[in-house]
């Protein structure tokens, strides 16, 4: 590839002109990636540092997951420029949940699977969210309430259904994340589930059912919600 500054290019062949022209579509990975950075570093154009970090990854699922230490082994890839890259990317994934909440009812696990999937994607710890539902199992609100490993100690019902207590929801949803991939229940995810079965029964706030979320797949530990 030419060293030439992208600047440099004729117009019809520069990225940035041509997505105003022909739609985002017509790029490639790399020149949407160049168009995010912005600028190049250490003699390289942005095209050819995202052709690197391409080649580097292999995939711009493993450029989104890949940590901020990693990425700046690239040369040329700075603090700024990582931050640049996981905000296109998280925007990406809020465009993601902004789509699928659209009236969303999550009437069963393949729907709770669906909606949270794209949230907890690339996250290498366990994160524990309640969902805040309707009479009609429309989703009303989400909340993360905790990260870390799920035990007895660190969910406490207080927390987990102050929320929904505020937003008058007729019933909940817990759902976490394995970052194994495998979405099998712990001794402790049982133990927390009954915990916090018991506590909706006496606030009168119904859980609906706790979902865990693996690599494509899901596990249902309650069951309630319809198949």
């Amino acid at each position: 590839m030419s060293k030439r500054s992208i600047k440099e290019w004729p117009v019809e062949e520069r990225p940035r002109e041509r997505l105003l022209k022909e739609g985002p579509e017509v790029l490639s990975d790399s020149q949407l990636i160049g168009i995010v950075l912005r600028t190049g570093g250490s003699g390289k154009s942005a095209i050819e540092l995202a052709m690197e970090l391409l080649e580097r990854f292999k995939s711009l699922e493993r450029i989104n997951n890949a940590s901020p230490k990693e990425l700046l082994e690239i040369k040329g890839m700075g603090t700024a420029k990582i931050a640049q890259i996981k905000a296109a990317f998280e925007m990406g994934r809020r465009l993601m949940r902004e789509k699928a909440i659209a009236e969303i009812t999550l009437s069963s696990p393949e729907r709770v699977f669906q909606y949270f999937s794209p949230i907890f994607k690339g996250m290498k710890k366990e994160v524990f969210y309640c969902a805040m539902l309707d009479a009609k199992n429309r989703l009303i609100k989400e909340l993360r309430i905790s990260e870390g490993t799920l035990t007895n100690s660190l969910i406490h019902p207080r927390e987990a259904f102050k929320e929904a207590i505020k937003e008058s929801a007729h019933s909940v949803i817990f759902v976490h994340n394995h970052p194994s991939g495998d979405p099998s229940p712990s001794p402790d995810d049982i133990k927390v589930t009954d915990l916090l079965v018991e506590a909706g029964r006496i606030i009168g706030i119904k859980v609906l059912d706790h979902v865990i979320i693996g690599d494509g797949k899901y596990t249902s530990l309650l069951g309630n919600l319809k198949q």
